[in-house]
């Protein structure tokens, strides 16, 4: 009997990262993300309270060399205040959260990786914009694309409209499911929850606005950096399921051409995929900017919002069976 446990126990140790993804996923496929009291809700209004004490305006000093000094050090601030908010709750949960028995582990690491996780939601969120897309309510879609996209959405067309949404959940693919599975694979939970918050600051300061372009610099430099790598894999993801050569050919080419390297790579690769073409022209803050074209084949459509989403899903499936056939060859062999 004593045997019996001590090789259970063994196995269970040999797949604790396995079962630790699926747990997660599952988590997140049965409960989504919280409604109230979402802990990224609560990290973007400390963030954005420790941006308005530490970036003030530096416009109005007259010489342009002392505005230049005040944007070096309104970088150095802006680093300063990424490691503040960024650094303190993985180093937490490393030192404390890290040492249980296997088990106990396993719950919590996947308690923890289910948070970072935004499988359901992205498929939510995406299906918010394809109903009133369906029944003709332009206002409604509107309305809850501009929950995932920055751009102006009061005039987009159904087609416009559509590729936002396929754009939107091509990239948050990456950085809300592909990237927390990746770095949870590489550097356990601390490390997903330096990637989440990351994320998220980019997606709050990384702007080449007058107020952020400075103070902001590091934060975006730094989410470039982190996922680097998680964006390749989630890449190759993308580009397994169908055209392989010129899936990778294209996010190599036009993805590298994207204002985001790492969101280029992945919406060009699924966008090849789906034989579907993103990118172009989109409004900013009262802007029309030329965005890069991407990917090959038709302009997206009403129906390509719910292939996007079945693509991230399978694409999530496909790393789990990686990670289970490497484990599986590693304990057989």
């Amino acid at each position: 009997m004593f045997d019996l446990f001590e090789f259970n126990l063994s196995m269970l140790s040999a797949f604790a990262v396995t079962l630790t993804l699926v747990l997660a996923l599952f988590l997140d496929a049965q409960l989504g993300e919280a409604k109230k009291y979402h802990y990224l809700v609560f990290f973007g209004r400390l963030s954005a309270a420790l941006e308005e004490k530490l970036n003030p305006n530096f416009s109005t000093y007259p010489s342009n060399d002392r505005i230049l000094k005040r944007s070096k050090f309104s970088q150095f601030i802006g680093l300063i205040a990424w490691l503040l908010l960024v650094l303190p709750v993985p180093m937490i949960y490393y030192f404390y959260f890290s040492n249980f028995s296997v088990v106990i582990q396993i719950i919590v690491d996947a308690i923890m990786l289910y948070l970072a996780l935004g499988l359901r939601s992205l498929k939510e969120h995406g299906m918010q914009v394809y109903q009133p897309l369906l029944q003709n309510n332009l206002e409604a879609a509107r309305h809850y694309t501009g929950y995932l996209v920055s751009r102006e959405t009061s005039t987009l067309t159904p087609k416009a409209l559509s590729r936002a949404t396929v754009e939107s959940i091509l990239e948050n693919g990456h950085d809300s499911v592909i990237a927390s599975l990746t770095y949870y694979l590489i550097g356990g939970i601390p490390l997903v929850i330096v990637h989440r918050l990351a994320n998220t600051l980019d997606a709050m300061w990384g702007y080449k606005s007058a107020r952020y372009v400075s103070f902001g610099y590091a934060s975006a430099r730094l989410d470039d950096l982190l996922g680097f790598f998680s964006g390749k894999v989630c890449t190759v993801l993308y580009a397994i399921q169908g055209q392989v050569l010129l899936a990778l050919k294209n996010a190599f080419q036009q993805g590298g051409q994207y204002k985001s390297h790492n969101g280029g790579w992945v919406m060009a690769a699924g966008a090849t995929v789906m034989h579907r073409t993103i990118g172009g022209c989109a409004q900013y803050h009262g802007q029309t900017l030329q965005g890069t074209l991407m990917g090959c084949g038709q302009a997206v459509d009403i129906e390509d919002i719910p292939k996007s989403i079945k693509l991230v899903q399978r694409a999530s499936s496909l790393f789990v069976f990686f990670v289970v056939s490497y484990q599986l060859w590693v304990y057989i062999f």
